[in-house]
C-alpha cells in the first residue's frame, strides 16, 4: 500500500530514454506507476530501476494503460503525465493544489509549447478543434485536452470510463462534467518529448486520436 498522498500514473509505450529524467522530477513523496503498454526497449526494467511500480498492461491503448494505473493506485488523489519528458512532473503539485485544497475535483494542464516545434502543427490544429467540441460539450471553459491532470482516486473511478483508446481524456471530461465536477485548467510547460510520439507525433496517430474522440462526442449525442 501507498502511503503518499498523490499517485502518479505514467503510461509507458518505448520511453526507456526519457523514464529516469521523469521520475528524477517527481515531487518528494509522490508514487510513480508507470504502465508498460507493451515495449519492447527495456522501459519496465528502467522503470523498476528508478524506483517506480510497474503494472504490465497488454491491451494496447492509451485508455488501457491509464485506466490500469488508476486501478493500480492506491493514494487517494491521481495524476497523469505522459512519460516521454515534454511535461515536467514536478509541474504536478501546482496542478494537485485546487484539488487538494477541495476547490476542484478535476484540475488539467494546459500545454504552453517552451520552443518552436515542441508541438506538432498538426497535432497542435486537431487539438484546438477538439476542445471547441469538449467546450461546448461540457460547457467548461476548457483549451486543452491537457494529459497532465489530477483528480481524486475515488472519484475517477466512480465516473466509470470505458474508453481504452486516445479517447480517454475527452470521456474523463465529459463524465466529470455531467457529474458536475468542478474543472480548473492552469498552464504547464510543454516541451519537445524524447523520441518519436506514437500518437501526436505522426499524421495517422494523430487522426486515429480525432476518430476516437469524434466517436465519443457522436455517443454522447453532441
Amino acid at each position: 500500500m501507498s502511503s503518499s498522498q498523490v499517485d502518479v500514473v505514467l503510461p509507458c509505450l518505448d520511453e526507456a530514454g526519457a523514464l529516469p529524467w521523469v521520475l528524477g522530477r517527481l515531487p518528494e513523496g509522490w508514487r510513480a506507476i508507470v504502465v508498460d503498454n507493451g515495449s519492447t526497449d527495456g522501459s519496465a526494467d528502467v522503470a523498476r530501476q528508478h524506483g517506480a511500480l510497474v503494472v504490465e498492461e497488454a491491451r494496447r491503448g492509451f485508455g488501457a494503460a491509464a485506466h490500469a494505473g488508476l486501478e493500480a493506485a492506491t493514494a487517494p488523489f491521481v495524476a497523469f503525465c505522459d512519460a516521454d519528458a515534454s511535461m515536467d512532473p514536478a509541474d504536478l503539485p501546482t496542478l494537485a493544489g485546487p484539488v487538494l485544497a477541495g476547490e476542484a475535483e478535476l484540475v488539467l494542464g494546459r500545454r504552453r509549447p517552451t520552443v518552436r516545434g515542441a508541438w506538432p502543427f498538426h497535432a497542435r490544429v486537431a487539438n484546438r478543434v477538439l476542445a471547441h467540441l469538449m467546450r461546448r460539450a461540457s460547457g467548461v471553459a476548457l483549451h486543452d485536452l491537457g494529459p497532465m491532470r489530477v483528480a481524486s482516486r475515488e472519484g475517477l473511478l466512480g465516473l466509470g470510463l470505458l474508453d481504452r483508446r486516445s479517447g480517454y481524456p475527452l470521456e474523463m471530461v465529459l463524465r466529470a462534467s455531467e457529474a458536475g465536477w468542478r474543472i480548473h485548467e492552469l498552464d504547464v510547460p510543454y516541451s519537445p518529448r524524447v523520441g518519436r510520439s506514437k500518437v501526436t507525433g505522426t499524421i495517422r496517430g494523430t487522426a486515429r486520436a480525432v476518430e476516437d474522440m469524434s466517436r465519443l462526442l457522436r455517443e454522447a449525442g453532441r
